[in-house]
């Protein structure tokens, strides 16, 4: 495996928090997780704050992967993550100590690869992100696959209209109206889902 660009989201602690006992637990977690992932070989190129830069601060860098380490804040990293991730989908792998099953399915239909609780054991985490990273490809290769088969039904229905027109307007059969939208489509060196398009579109600006 590559050395993953890696981007961890979790809770920065600031100047004055140091009293704040639940703030210095997440800080111990984070310094736990930066540890185990070096010791993994893997590259952390920032970790964030859960704010609402984060999408903008994620679409600059560019990273292969999302760790989120949340406790009380996750359902508001969550929805930051899932802005962030709209337009250009990587896996996400969550850490938490949180086993609440609403939490949980929040996380898991907001995209998260691996929703792991109390797992932030050093010796654990490598295998971890191996399997959300293997789990992301899969569901990534079948959400490209439906939007495939999508995508030529849709085709197929431009054509099969635009075949239609031109059975009506020039009396054509099937067979020929298929063999001159193919010969037009060789003709400029277009798909033939293109020709139907613009014949489709010809009709419609002629009324």
């Amino acid at each position: 495996m590559k050395h993953l660009r890696i981007v961890v989201v979790n809770t920065i602690i600031h100047a004055g928090d140091e009293d704040d006992a639940s703030l210095l637990a997440q800080a111990e977690r984070a310094r736990a997780l930066r540890i185990g992932l070096l010791e993994a070989g893997y590259d952390i190129i920032a970790s964030l704050p859960p704010d609402m830069y984060l999408p903008e601060r994620i679409a600059q860098l560019q990273p292969d992967m999302i760790i989120v380490d949340a406790e009380s804040d996750a359902r508001d990293v969550l929805e930051h993550i899932v802005i962030a991730t709209r337009d250009e989908r990587r896996p996400i792998v969550m850490f938490t100590e949180s086993d609440d099953t609403e939490s949980m399915e929040a996380a898991m239909a907001a995209g998260v690869s691996a929703y792991i609780v109390a797992g932030l054991q050093s010796d654990r985490i490598k295998p971890v992100l191996q399997v959300a990273l293997a789990r992301f490809k899969r569901e990534q290769k079948l959400l490209d696959e439906l939007s495939d088969t999508k995508s030529k039904l849709a085709e197929r229905k431009i054509i099969e209209r635009a075949k239609g027109l031109l059975m009506e307007r020039q009396r054509f059969t099937e067979e020929q109206a298929f063999q001159k939208l193919r010969s037009m489509a060789m003709s400029k060196n277009l798909k033939l889902s293109e020709v139907a398009q613009r014949i489709l579109d010809v009709e419609d600006l002629l009324g």
